[in-house]
């Protein structure tokens, strides 16, 4: 916000933040409630999520077109937490996430979320985007069900039993619905084809359900009820949202939860997961953001507004919130100029839930289903998945599949721990693969004299590190009985850890029993304060630092001269 107001705010910019928090409101309002329904929870909470961290992540995080709320990639994460601990839990938990984004920011760890590996990434999109389409397919096709478990074959299996529960209307609307999704857009009428489907669908059921016997096209003011002290309807409550303890809303067995160290101790494992993901999802929104608008984000802040969004919007009846790929997109080409697009954003929420809620109650759970049909393709990115299986080496095909398969069977806290497991242990071996020594003949070199036979050159290339360490130093000890000084150039040694202090260490050790000097050439300043920090220090005749290859030989045919001159043979 203050980057915007100190570029200069008009009232020319204040018209294009309205008309882009207008037109990405009414993007935003069948989304949020079609997520709050995959979810598992009433759609009214994703409206409320909407409305609330829309507005609060938009002031308070550190990009300036990021659009916040209900996003696809959490329904795999939340839909499980319902299911166990009911919505009571799931915003016990968002708090709880809150607060660990806010540490995050703070321990300024925006930063590493660029370290995740792009097959991770991809892998458990494209796993989370098949997630949800499977969810769907029971509202898509009108399937009779009295629930659905926490795990995804399970899952599979129930709608495999219920498909003899087919009800061709419901079908039939969803079927409408995805054509217009698919081909509105087509026209070219700017006018978001989301609304345009579910305004034609809600028509569509409302004639079948007048005019055809035994239709009864399911809507969400058929599927949901409410209750608000002494007021209650069907559907959406016309409504502001307010203030609400979560642990007073309703729990797995529909009674208010008893928040004690055992409840926080089952939740704060799906809380560091929403923490992660919110994190990694708003930090590439954002990245996303910056290559569209030519800006640059605040990574650390950006965590820390996420997680006031998501520590206060549990408080007025939201679920968890991040940023928003597809909506902050459509905010930026509207021509948004500062976050106060986002809060104009979350007012057209609010408005629709107060002046339509009636409207919204008419909508069918089949449209819905099949707005979320075509989040989930979009979200897949099939083009990339494709292609990184055709291009990418095997090794990151390896990680793609894996992080693929575990966020489909598994969830995607596993996938993600894994995957990056896995990536980095590739990295590891590719780094060794690239980490070399190996014995010079004197000929490669430009000497301005003979070398020596007693004197051995060798050339190390790469990071010295764990995986590689030892190995490259042990290189150096291969050296007959005759050679009594060897040179490392040490001039593309990139890095040195602790691994290879020791090994440093136990190789001199070793050479010194066998009365040979070692003379490291080129070495960075940083590695050498390394090594005399580990005990490694400059001995006569045992080991010195020479700054090029010229300097090394001199110092070692010193070396050479002072123990042939020596009586004992040694310096």
């Amino acid at each position: 916000m203050r980057d915007a107001w100190r570029a200069g705010y008009t009232l020319t910019h204040l018209r294009r933040d309205l008309l882009a928090g207008l037109t990405v409101g009414i993007v935003a309002i069948p989304l949020a409630m079609a997520l709050a329904i995959a979810t598992g929870v009433p759609p009214q909470h994703g409206l409320y999520t909407a409305i609330i961290a829309g507005a609060v992540i938009a002031i308070a995080g550190g990009s300036r077109f990021n659009i916040s709320g209900p996003t696809a990639a959490f329904v795999v994460i939340l839909f499980p937490i319902v299911q166990q601990h009911g919505v009571g839990g799931l915003l016990i938990a968002t708090l709880m996430a809150g607060v660990i984004l806010i540490g995050l920011g703070l321990m300024r760890m925006g930063q590493l979320i660029r370290y995740v590996p792009y097959p991770v990434i991809v892998g458990f999109t494209a796993g989370i985007a098949v997630v949800i389409a499977t969810l769907q397919i029971p509202g898509f096709l009108g399937l009779s069900m009295s629930g659905m478990g926490e795990h995804y074959l399970e899952n599979v299996g129930y709608i495999a039993e219920a498909l003899d529960t087919l009800r061709l209307q419901e079908l039939g609307i969803g079927v409408f619905t995805l054509a217009v999704l698919l081909l509105w857009p087509r026209l070219r009428t700017g006018i978001p084809a989301p609304l345009v489907a579910l305004a034609l669908a809600a028509v569509a059921a409302w004639l079948m359900n007048q005019y055809l016997d035994g239709a009864a096209i399911r809507t969400i003011a058929s599927s949901f009820s409410w209750s608000i002290g002494e007021r209650s309807g069907q559907g959406i409550p016309p409504i502001l949202p307010s203030f609400m303890l979560p642990w007073t809303l309703p729990g797995p067995n529909g009674e208010p939860l008893q928040v004690n160290l055992a409840l926080i101790h089952q939740l704060i494992g799906p809380a560091f997961a929403i923490a992660i993901l919110g994190a990694i999802e708003s930090l590439l929104c954002a990245s996303v953001a910056d290559g569209m608008s030519n800006t640059r984000h605040d990574p650390n802040s950006e965590l820390v507004g996420q997680g006031i969004g998501n520590l206060i919007v549990p408080l007025f009846g939201g679920i968890t919130a991040t940023a928003a790929i597809a909506r902050t997109a459509t905010n930026i080409r509207s021509g948004a100029v500062s976050p106060l697009s986002a809060v104009f954003h979350s007012l057209a929420v609010l408005l629709a839930v107060v002046a339509f809620a009636g409207l919204l109650g008419l909508v069918p759970m089949a449209a819905l289903a099949a707005l979320l049909f075509v989040v989930a393709w979009n979200m897949s990115e099939v083009r990339h998945f494709v292609h990184t299986l055709r291009s990418a080496p095997g090794g990151d095909v390896v990680v793609l599949l894996t992080c693929f398969s575990l966020t489909v069977i598994f969830d995607m806290v596993i996938a993600v721990a894994v995957g990056v497991g896995l990536a980095a242990t590739l990295f590891i071996r590719r780094m060794a693969q690239i980490t070399s020594s190996r014995r010079m003949h004197p000929s490669e070199v430009r000497l301005r004299e003979e070398l020596p036979p007693q004197i051995a050159l060798f050339d190390m290339n790469g990071p010295l590190f764990f995986g590689a360490a030892e190995k490259a130093v042990e290189t150096l000890q291969l050296v007959d009985g005759d050679i009594q000084v060897i040179i490392a150039d040490m001039h593309d040694v990139t890095s040195m850890d602790a691994t290879a202090l020791v090994a440093v260490q136990s190789m001199l050790g070793q050479l010194r029993q066998r009365d040979i000097g070692l003379i490291f050439v080129d070495l960075q300043p940083r590695m050498i304060t390394k090594l005399r920090r580990a005990g490694v220090r400059k001995t006569r005749g045992v080991l010195s630092y020479c700054r090029n290859l010229e300097v090394g030989v001199h110092t070692a045919q010193r070396w050479l001269e002072q123990r042939r001159s020596s009586p004992a043979g040694t310096v």
